[in-house]
């Protein structure tokens, strides 16, 4: 049976008449199995040479914020959301000059310890460590010492369950977390491994397992991605992104964690392609596909579903990354 069959409404024509050269590209290669050209010929593309072009010559993507909390490196967190797209949505790697001073500027952001700070100040900020480990290996950084000493820093963190709670900072009243974040103090280094994971930072981090080849096999990977399935459409343990519908907002590229994002690591790493956490999401999936073959980006109370020319492009997005996911969970359960 082919994967296709199994949704409600095709998926494809939507993607092939977007008349976007990037998703009609990966709609041939990713969904169709069609031959292509080489990937390159998405480098050349204005919306890519348009964010390029915004790059310095240090390798980051300026900020347009300044000094509104001198700790903050609102330059870091401007280059994450810029590198997103272009590893994610184009597939730039380090063999593109923009790309290689970009994660040389992240690597400079990374401490002794392996973390990547900026973020939230002179804190720990886990989940972003990982997320961007995840960045930088699609990007071709997979044997670079320096992401091995992220995973190291990831796994000395881990809460005593397999999952992670991304900083010491989330167990303290809000408004002293908002004092750590905004101000040059030191890092708060006291971690309290026995309390239970957080479903947001568990998610962001696990991608930077399911993208290395190795790690995504590990144990640890694997306790991980059994803890976060288990936890599907249920709400946080923790104040911040605590209400279940967080899982039903969705972005590519990928920021926080919700259903698509997480079922995309899991899948990844998580070797019964039959088990009942996955079939829930997948099933969930399926069920709410629009008649038009595309999927929402918001099934969330708490989140706006707007219908702007940006959304509707979001929603291609999506739906080619739902499709991607689909593809992998049902050629694996059919070759069982």
């Amino acid at each position: 049976m082919n994967w296709l069959d199994k949704f409600k409404y095709n998926p494809r024509q939507p993607l092939i008449k977007s008349q976007n050269t990037a998703l009609i590209y990966f709609t041939n290669r990713d969904l169709l199995g069609k031959k292509v050209s080489s990937v390159d010929r998405l480098r050349e593309l204005t919306e890519v040479n348009k964010i390029i072009k915004k790059q310095t010559p240090d390798g980051f993507w300026p900020s347009k914020k300044k000094d509104v909390h001198s700790a903050q490196n609102y330059n870091l967190i401007e280059t994450w959301k810029q590198f997103r797209f272009l590893v994610e949505k184009y597939e730039l790697d380090r063999n593109q000059e923009g790309i290689e001073k970009a994660a040389e500027y992240i690597f400079s952001c990374q401490t002794d310890e392996g973390d990547i700070r900026g973020f939230l100040g002179n804190q720990y900020a886990a989940y972003y460590t990982g997320a961007l480990l995840s960045l930088l290996i699609k990007a071709g950084y997979e044997n670079d010492q320096r992401i091995e000493k992220g995973f190291k820093w990831l796994l000395s963190v881990r809460q005593n369950d397999g999952g992670w709670i991304g900083s010491p900072m989330v167990l303290l009243p809000w408004d002293e977390q908002i004092t750590l974040t905004t101000t040059t103090k030191e890092t708060l280094k006291t971690w309290d491994k026995t309390k239970p994971f957080c479903l947001n930072s568990t998610g962001m981090i696990i991608r930077a397992f399911a993208a290395h080849n190795s790690y995504k096999k590990s144990t640890a990977a694997k306790k991980a991605a059994n803890l976060l399935k288990q936890h599907f459409f249920l709400e946080n343990n923790y104040t911040t992104y605590k209400h279940k519908d967080h899982w039903l907002f969705f972005q590519f590229p990928y920021w926080w964690n919700n259903i698509v994002s997480a079922l995309d690591s899991v899948s990844l790493i998580f070797e019964d392609q039959n088990d009942e956490d996955i079939k829930k999401a997948v099933d969930w999936l399926i069920n709410h596909q629009e008649e038009s073959g595309l999927w929402k980006i918001s099934y969330s109370k708490i989140h706006k579903n707007t219908n702007t020319l940006k959304t509707q492009e979001a929603q291609l997005w999506i739906t080619l990354v739902i499709c991607r996911i689909l593809k992998r969970i049902f050629s694996a359960s059919d070759s069982d």
